[in-house]
């Protein structure tokens, strides 16, 4: 099976101008998470082939950290992923993601990569000079534009807006780097729902990120997340079209949220 089916499984949870001088931090308001969050999901795959099947679990973890970057304080998140089951016997996913974020600036210093996708394997990391206005890899430099996010610590920026920082078309652009390239992706509000989940009724937020197209997916807007419609926007559910098949990602457990979960119903 080819790497892109596992990066699906874990990137579709994940919500996605140059310029050569220095860039001055901003003091970006987080209202949505802080230290020790942890959550854990249950991902889905199903096609034709294959039917509706568990593929494997993921977790996102805001860790207790004393590390600083540039003598500024740093959130350390942490996501993995791995299969599980039937899924897990014929392709094994180990990936682990981890970025370290300024608390006050919401841009990352510091992204690392560990990706174990049957006989796939990529290590990297990835250094934020956001004062010179580049970025580092393992093997290529890069201009980046201010405020630039790594696709993990993009999904925490995202929680941290309402929907006052939408425009009038209810769209939000952010940049992020992503194999040594800097992309531009639209996310568009939809609207609220209740969805219902095995954790009880939850009122939402319903967003659609612009992901790049090729080799995961075919559509410009193939991801629904669904957030708590509440200070936190802890994303419940999310679904994405693959071009085999689709993925579904539902949260089963949480644990140190910053505020009241006020959304859930029941």
């Amino acid at each position: 099976m080819k790497s892109w089916l596992s990066r699906s499984l874990f990137l579709c949870m994940m919500f996605f101008s140059f310029s050569g001088k220095g860039q001055a931090l901003r003091n970006h308001p987080n209202e949505a998470f802080d230290d020790k969050e942890f959550t854990r999901y249950s991902v889905y795959y199903n096609s034709l082939i294959t039917g509706n099947m568990t593929a494997g679990e993921a977790t996102i973890e805001v860790k207790s950290n004393k590390e600083q970057f540039n003598g500024r304080d740093v959130w350390h998140i942490v996501g993995e992923g791995k299969s599980k089951g039937a899924f897990n016997w014929f392709y094994k996913v180990r990936d682990r993601f981890e970025s370290f974020v300024d608390k006050e600036a919401m841009i990352p210093y510091l992204f690392i990569r560990r990706t174990r996708e049957g006989g796939y394997t990529k290590d990297d990391e990835v250094y934020f000079y956001h004062d010179q206005a580049f970025s580092e890899s393992r093997k290529k430099k890069i201009k980046i534009p201010e405020n630039v996010q790594d696709f993990v610590s993009a999904l925490f920026f995202m929680r941290t807006l309402n929907l006052n920082n939408f425009d009038a078309d209810s769209n939000y652009f952010i940049d992020f780097v992503l194999n040594d390239s800097v992309y531009n992706s639209k996310v568009k509000y939809k609207g609220t729902e209740v969805i219902k989940t095995a954790l009880g009724t939850f009122r939402c937020l319903k967003i659609a990120p612009m992901m790049a197209t090729g080799e995961v997916f075919s559509d410009a807007y193939p991801v629904t997340v669904w957030v708590t419609d509440d200070k936190n926007h802890l994303p419940i559910l999310t679904e994405a079209k693959v071009i085999v098949g689709s993925v579904k990602m539902e949260l089963i457990e949480y644990k140190h949220i910053k505020n009241p979960i006020e959304s859930k119903t029941d």
